[in-house]
């Protein structure tokens, strides 16, 4: 493959930005090798296709070399301003640790946006926007507004119960309320009247073209006919479109944008368009909507927004947003970023696809335990802290990176490890009585006494009460001869009789778990991995816990208890180990 049109436009313009940014550091004698080398280190996925990218790279370079000899280095340097600005600072690499500084205004205020779309409840990835933007308001004294980006009514449409959902776990996972909450169809108003301002002033105009012919014109950089009418006969197509009278796709309204830019996708990008479909907050009201590049940039200069924390994926919407910001006499926030993040466990889902699967049956819920949502963390007994910790260590490094779950794990374990009392599950029960050194069975042994929590025994102790000396072990740990029953007794297993040894502990004894059955109940615990999901059936000591109480079962790692039934059966779902 070497011509343009066979690869992602993302691709291309990464191409075209590394060529010129190269040809500006070596002046004017860049070199292919140095852009694929960055090319493959933002986009690693391309490796296997190196040698295909090795002509459209060349013709890059070769072009980018040709601007810097002919018109100068300036010259190049004002093609990236224009379309690639952070590219004229580049640094080696830098392993950071945490949040970067801010660039702070005069006037010292600080105020974010955190912009979902409500087409379902929060994703994992969703979390990394809330921790890094209210991070930065605490860090501050700043503030935050949760805005729903809700516009789009036909291919990503807001789901009613998500707001609410939504808002509680931006508390949930930040600690805090959000300054403001916004929801943009409820605004409509205010972004129609900009629009129809824009046309007026000869910002914006109406296009009538198809989508196949204004490509074409793009990419060759000639105007549509549509794009010198006058001002009287654009805003005549306007209301048509405002009031129905014009089918979907039928036309869009237009920032006039230099049709020179390097980048094509900011010649005229297309600001509102026609949609039909039914809202489901405000229903049929509305004919045209803003697309988010609009919507966005219309609110963010209208709540003040300083800083905008977005993925690196999202360059071009800062793009489009600073052309308008510019027609406008507006400034721009300042725009950090941040790369792409996989989680290994999870693959490929998106909120689209979850709420397919949710709405198709296919899962419990939002909250099943197998999805990679706010929502099954927060069931499942993660800690809000943990997700604060990983996402601002992690930072805004613009590096991909692929992370297994078990990275949010561990930091989970640290946290709830030191308020976690561990208590016993036996999976696969199998019955066995204790006997005395001389095998005599015993009416009552009495009870034993067991740390709450081995490392703070302040927490309290938990008595088993062992009665006959009946007690339950896992089939898995059956095995005849010498085991240690742990913080017990060494013992001596022959058939379902187990003989005391000793009370004192033997270093080269298999420690098992276990529990008495005086004082055992029935449980269950819902335990996912991956796309498993099993109930596994056993005995758990009786507990003096509460709903919502996370534990540390020996030997399984951490569950939280989910329900207690009358009769004293327990509903757990397994946490990570």
């Amino acid at each position: 493959m070497s011509d343009d049109d066979e690869w992602e436009p993302e691709i291309v313009s990464a191409i075209r930005k590394y060529a010129l940014q190269n040809a500006v550091e070596y002046n004017g004698s860049g070199k292919s090798g140095s852009v694929l080398g960055r090319l493959l280190s933002e986009f690693p996925e391309l490796r296997a296709n190196a040698k295909q990218l090795i002509p459209l790279i060349s013709k890059q370079v070769d072009e980018s070399n040709m601007l810097a000899n002919k018109f100068g280095l300036e010259h190049v340097r004002e093609i990236l301003e224009m379309t690639n600005p952070e590219a004229l600072n580049r640094e080696k690499q830098k392993k950071r640790i945490g949040l970067p500084d801010l660039e702070i205004g005069d006037d010292k205020n600080v105020i974010l946006r955190f912009a979902p779309n409500p087409n379902g409840p929060l994703s994992i990835g969703h979390s990394r926007g809330v921790v890094i933007n209210s991070e930065f308001a605490k860090k501050y004294s700043g503030k935050v507004i949760l805005r729903f980006d809700d516009t789009d009514t036909k291919v990503k449409p807001p789901l009613e119960s998500a707001y609410s959902m939504i808002e509680e776990e931006f508390e949930w996972i930040s600690g805090l309320k959000p300054d403001l909450v916004i929801r943009a169809s409820s605004r409509m108003e205010i972004y129609l009247e900009a629009a129809e301002g824009m046309i007026s002033r000869g910002i914006c105009y109406v296009c009538r073209c198809t989508a196949s012919e204004f490509k074409e014109l793009r990419d060759s950089k000639e105007a549509c006919v549509c794009r010198e009418r006058d001002v009287g006969q654009n805003i005549l197509d306007w209301k048509m479109m405002i009031e129905g009278g014009i089918d979907e796709g039928g036309a869009v309204v237009r920032v006039k944008t230099d049709l020179n830019l390097p980048n094509p996708a900011l010649r005229d990008w297309p600001a509102l368009r026609i949609q039909h479909t039914a809202h489901p907050i405000v229903g049929n009201r509305y004919k045209v909507w803003p697309l988010l590049d609009f919507q966005s940039a219309v609110e963010d200069h209208l709540q003040g927004v300083t800083h905008i924390v977005r993925g690196k994926d999202l360059m071009d919407s800062t793009r489009k947003q600073t052309l308008l910001y510019g027609l406008l006499d507006w400034d721009y926030p300042q725009t950090l970023y941040w790369g792409r993040v996989k989680l290994l466990d999870f693959g490929g889902f998106s909120t689209s696809s979850i709420r397919k699967s949710v709405e198709n049956g296919d899962y419990s819920g939002w909250d099943d335990p197998r999805l990679p949502t706010v929502a099954a963390l927060r069931r499942r007994g993660f800690s809000s802290e943990s997700l604060r910790e990983f996402w601002v260590e992690l930072g805004l490094s613009q590096k991909d990176i692929s992370i297994p779950m078990q990275s949010i794990e561990s930091k989970n374990s640290k946290i709830i490890d030191r308020y976690s009392e561990r208590r016993s599950f036996i999976e696969s029960p199998k019955k066995l009585y204790i006997t005395s050194e001389n095998g005599d069975k015993i009416d009552n042994f009495g009870s034993i006494f067991i740390n709450r929590h081995p490392d703070y025994p302040e927490m309290g102790e938990r008595e088993w009460d062992l009665g006959d000396g009946s007690i339950f072990i896992s089939e898995n740990d059956y095995t005849e001869g010498l085991i240690r029953l742990k913080d017990f007794a060494d013992v001596e297993i022959k058939g379902d009789i187990a003989v005391i040894i000793s009370r004192e502990k033997t270093d080269d004894l298999p420690i098992i778990h276990w529990v008495s059955s005086k004082n055992s109940t029935e449980a269950v615990m819902i335990v996912a991995r991956g796309s498993e999901i099993d109930n596994v059936e056993g005995i758990m000591e009786n507990i003096d816990g509460n709903l919502g109480q996370t534990l540390q079962l020996e030997r399984m790692g951490f569950a939280r208890i989910e329900g207690i039934s009358d009769s004293g059966r327990i509903s757990l779902i397994w946490l990570h180990g």
